[in-house]
Parts: structure tokens; C-alpha cells; sequence
């Protein structure tokens, strides 16, 4: 599939695209508090534009590792008063939450995509989404943000994570939402150690397999496996890895990459394609 139905907009894949992380949370694991007021936000937006984002994915609640709970009123506080002036720019806008009460008040002032970690199964969520035109991205996660990380478990993770997204495409299909309004995503980092995080990234072409041929959406950017791998504490320093990081994705089919760090993979994959198609 090389075209995404996303809301207003149909998005070409067959070129990697940029997805710019707009986070309004005061405690996101990377940025936290920095875009947090509507105009920051804004500012913001229109900079990763700027630097060549394809979509930009709007979020209010953290679900960094330990991360505590936010209520939907919060959410929805932090998101809407940005997400209406974003309409304006007329871009393709992505809206990252986990909670059907977010979405259903959300889609009407304007959502392309739904990026949602807990893959529509909060109740009423899948219903919502097939009577809308907005694209939705479905993650694997093991856990909750409060425990996901105390004890990653699995017996195969590349088939396990690949049988889980099947399943909710299925669900999704099933329902009545057309397989070009679906992206996967094998949630790296949410309930997943190093070595499942590896083993995942090496084996995006199994897992688009196992989840029917539906496009990979990917986020790895500045994530705590780089952390690891390169002895980095600062989120912010581990631009080198989470841009090496993204082409690899893409190199093995990814066709969405989200990242902070706009500029630095918009070039990266400039030179990746002049590469390819030489």
C-alpha cells in the first residue's frame, strides 16, 4: 500500500515520511514542559514545518516509563486550544492519545490520525474511529506506563508484538475501517528491553508481514535504548543515534518516522533517497 487515507489528506508512502513531535505535557521524557503553552506549541509546529515535517503528531499526556496519570480533562485541556489553531496551518495533524472521551471531542475540530499507544482498546474507541475519515495508527505496548518497564516479558517478542497488531487490524478491518486508513506500530520502548528493542527494529520486515502488509509507523527517537547503547543520560544528546536509528527503520520498510529532531533526519533521508534512486 503506498497511499494513507489520513482525514483530509492522502499521504504518498512511497516515500519515508517525517512525523515532528509536538508534546503540550509538562513531564515528557524529552522535552517536558518546553511547548507546553499554546503559542510555544504553535512556534514549535511551524519550525518543524519548516525543517520539512510531514505531519505533526500532537500529544497531552506523557506515557513515558513511570509516568503518573492524567486525568481526560487534562488531556484534553493541554491538546484542544492547540489542535484548534493548528487548523490553520493546513497540514496533516495527528493526535496522539490512548482515551476514547479525547478523540471523540477531538475529530471534529479537525484530526487526520489517530496515534494511539493502546491501539483502540479503550472501550468505544473502535466504533468512534470507523465512523470517522481520520487515519489511525495502532501500537503494541506490554503493560501500562506506570509498570511496563519493571519486568518486560516474552516467550518470541518479534511474534508476539506481529500477532498482537494482526489481531487489531483484524478487529479494525472487521469493523468496517478500510486497511488504506491503517498504519502498525511495534511500540518501541513500551514494555521492551534493549535486546526486544533490537531484535524488533531488525526484524520490521517480519513484523509488517505478520501485521497483513499494513505500513510501520516508527518512533524511536532520543529514545532510553540509546541511552543504553551509548552510555548518553541527556535525551537531547542522543541525536546521532536516533537518526541513525530512523534510516535503519527505513531501510527495512518503515514508512513513517517519528522524531524530535526534524531537521537532522529530514536530511539524513534526503540523502537516503538521492542514494536509492541514483
Amino acid at each position: 500500500m503506498t497511499t494513507l487515507a489520513c482525514g483530509r489528506f492522502r499521504l504518498d508512502l512511497s516515500r519515508p515520511l517525517v512525523m515532528g513531535i509536538l508534546n503540550v505535557t509538562p513531564d515528557s521524557f524529552s522535552d517536558g514542559g518546553r511547548h507546553a503553552g499554546v503559542e510555544q506549541a504553535l512556534r514549535h509546529a511551524q519550525a518543524m514545518l519548516d525543517d520539512g515535517a510531514d505531519i505533526i503528531d500532537l500529544g497531552g499526556e506523557s506515557t513515558r516509563p513511570n509516568a503518573p496519570a492524567v486525568s481526560v480533562e487534562e488531556e484534553m485541556a493541554r491538546v484542544l486550544p492547540v489542535l484548534e489553531r493548528l487548523q490553520a496551518f493546513g497540514v496533516p495533524l495527528s493526535l496522539d492519545t490512548r482515551r476514547r472521551a479525547v478523540m471523540a471531542v477531538a475529530l471534529p475540530i479537525g484530526v487526520d490520525l489517530i496515534n494511539d499507544v493502546s491501539a483502540l482498546e479503550d472501550e468505544g474507541a473502535l466504533a468512534l474511529l470507523r465512523d470517522s475519515d481520520a487515519a489511525i495508527c495502532l501500537m503494541h505496548k506490554q503493560g501500562n506506563p506506570d509498570t511496563m518497564q519493571q519486568r518486560p516479558d516474552y516467550r518470541d517478542v518479534v511474534e508476539e508484538v506481529g500477532s498482537y497488531l494482526a489481531r487489531r487490524v483484524a478487529l479494525c478491518v472487521d469493523a468496517g475501517i478500510a486497511r488504506t486508513r491503517l498504519l502498525v506500530d511495534p511500540g518501541f520502548g513500551f514494555g521492551k528491553t534493549l535486546e526486544h528493542n533490537l531484535l524488533l527494529l531488525r526484524e520490521l520486515p517480519q513484523l509488517e508481514r505478520l501485521a497483513g502488509g499494513i505500513p510501520l509507523l516508527v518512533g524511536l527517537s532520543r529514545k532510553s535504548m540509546f541511552g543504553a547503547l551509548c552510555d548518553e543520560a541527556v535525551p537531547s544528546e542522543r541525536l546521532g543515534a536516533s537518526v541513525a536509528a530512523a534510516l535503519e527503520a527505513v531501510r527495512r520498510g518503515a514508512r513513517i518516522v517519528r522524531v524530535h529532531d526534524v531537521k537532522a533526519t529530514r536530511q539524513a533521508l534526503q540523502v537516503w533517497n538521492a542514494l536509492e534512486s541514483a
